[in-house]
């Protein structure tokens, strides 16, 4: 039930960014865009979603989103790695590092995210900073200047990052389960000391 509840919520929300837009054709990348945020990814429901309430035919929307790199057609991990494989890094090594990054992550075939959902691992064109070449970001990070001994030390860094937010909740659900057993932040009558 609650997963319905969270999908009716997601496309509540996507008819609040089309109606913003005005349903105009012109604000098909800006409509996909936030329509992304909201879901994660432009499944192929939410494509034909979004083409039936801007009236568009499905084969126009599904062209701009195959033909947009910053569009996923896939549920994509917590963290999305984008290894640039433009000229100035592929010639400093770039292959390798995706190459690694898919052999530690375990990724085989055309699977670009992990099982566990951490992880997408992706070839990224120019990302314009190739001073620092080999560069990938993770997801707004970038980090430049990389060999593959750089590999298992930033897939350790992330998982720390997942665990020590994993933590974080668990203490803070903790927490909150303890004031409302001593009745703390509650309507609940304090027991006589």
């Amino acid at each position: 039930m609650r997963e319905h509840e969270e999908l009716d919520a997601k496309y509540a929300a996507l008819d609040r960014i089309i109606h913003r837009h005005d349903c105009d054709r012109d604000q098909l990348i800006r409509v996909l865009q936030e329509a992304q945020e909201v879901f994660g990814y432009l499944p192929e429901e939410v494509q034909t979603y979004i083409a039936g309430k801007m009236n568009l035919p499905v084969s126009e929307v599904n062209g701009v989103v195959t033909f947009y790199a910053l569009f996923a057609t896939e549920p994509q991990g917590r963290f999305s790695i984008n290894v640039c494989t433009g000229t100035a890094c592929y010639v400093q090594g770039a292959q390798h590092l995706l190459e690694d990054f898919k052999r530690d992550l375990n990724l085989t075939g055309n699977s670009n995210t992990t099982a566990d959902g951490l992880f997408t691992v992706k070839s990224t064109r120019c990302i314009g900073a190739c001073g620092l070449a080999p560069v990938l970001t993770v997801n707004d990070e970038v980090h430049g200047k990389l060999t593959r001994k750089d590999v298992p030390k930033i897939l350790r860094a992330y998982k720390r990052a997942r665990d020590a937010e994993y933590a974080a909740a668990k203490k803070t659900e903790v927490n909150e389960a303890d004031q409302v057993s001593r009745g703390i932040g509650t309507n609940q009558e304090q027991p006589p000391a």
